[in-house]
């Protein structure tokens, strides 16, 4: 036991360096998709995130979105813990067969006007997982998909281009 302590204490971290300091372009995006938000809706996007089933993957990047590197709800775009209280639900993973049900009711539970974003391969069409026999499918099986954001996982830029591309296309 005590080897292993102390392996654990000599050894360098096992984490990846930081990203490249890029702080003016990730503002710049935070600050188009804040905008657009409050140009379109007349107040700030609220995103109810969804996991239907998925390996995590995405949801790190996800989350990595209201870390202090991205710090999403600067720009005035916040998560919430209720479909109540959502514009966009964000779906992630293939949809199992016990989270189908799930998702059909957070749909429902979300107020009009809704839409939903599938993020990750998996959501789009079932990933790796799309021939398991606990697997649905991919997100539009189960409840209609306004956009796809490729990727396996997509980074927080790409998300962050992703809900740029979809404010401003929304109606």
């Amino acid at each position: 036991m005590q080897k292993f302590l102390l392996q654990g204490l000599l050894r360098r971290a096992l984490t990846e360096p930081a990203p490249i300091p890029n702080a003016t372009s990730i503002a710049e995006l935070g600050y188009t998709l804040g905008r657009t938000a409050r140009q379109k809706l007349g107040r700030s996007l609220s995103i109810r995130e969804v996991d239907a089933g998925s390996c995590n993957g995405c949801e790190l990047e996800i989350h990595a979105l209201n870390n202090a590197y991205y710090d999403l709800e600067r720009f005035g775009l916040r998560f919430v813990a209720s479909p109540r209280h959502a514009d966009v639900l964000l779906v992630t993973g293939p949809v199992t067969k016990n989270m189908r049900e799930a998702l059909e009711r957070t749909y429902a539970a979300t107020p009009d006007p809704k839409w939903v974003i599938a993020v990750g391969d998996c959501a789009f069409d079932g990933g790796i997982y799309c021939e398991s026999y606990a697997c649905v499918g991919g997100v539009a099986k189960v409840v209609p998909v306004d956009l796809h954001i490729r990727g396996c996982p997509p980074d927080p830029t790409t998300l962050l281009k992703g809900l740029i591309a979809f404010v401003e296309t929304m109606s």
